[in-house]
């Protein structure tokens, strides 16, 4: 079985943008996890979510002609009722949790994938998924 990774919103805008913080390429690590991903036939997971965030930011055409550069090895997971829910549960019961990330947490926990993600609110769901930033996985 192929590897398999989430990517939080984050890493996408990361990668969409090209973005940098004071002293780090971000965009750069993401487009080297993502060239590692196809190199080693790795599966990078996304859902409806993933989507729904990056058209706050981006048109339908710009999302879809991004994912389009990686469409053989993307696949899209679903979100089901159940998930929601457990993400609700999440999201109330642990401190400095968000729905949102409560919700690709538990994708990718269900998905058998690694989240990768910088935000530091995943922080606490580390108990249940394993998270970790695009320039610390090693193939």
């Amino acid at each position: 079985m192929p590897r398999r990774f989430y990517l939080d919103t984050a890493i996408w805008r990361d990668y969409f943008e090209d973005r940098k913080d004071s002293i780090r390429p971000l965009g750069e690590f993401a487009f080297q996890f993502l060239k590692n991903c196809e190199k080693k036939d790795c599966e990078v997971l996304y859902s409806g979510l993933v989507v729904q965030e990056l058209r706050s930011y981006y048109s339908e055409e710009r999302v879809a002609e991004v994912f389009s550069s990686f469409r053989h090895f993307l696949v899209e997971v679903p979100i089901s009722n159940g998930q929601i829910s457990e993400a609700r549960k999440i999201s109330s019961s642990v401190q400095g949790t968000h729905l949102k990330d409560a919700l690709h947490a538990i994708l990718a926990r269900d998905n058998n994938a690694i989240m990768v993600a910088r935000d530091r609110h995943f922080g606490p769901l580390e108990d249940f998924v394993e998270v970790a930033k695009p320039e610390d996985i090693h193939f």
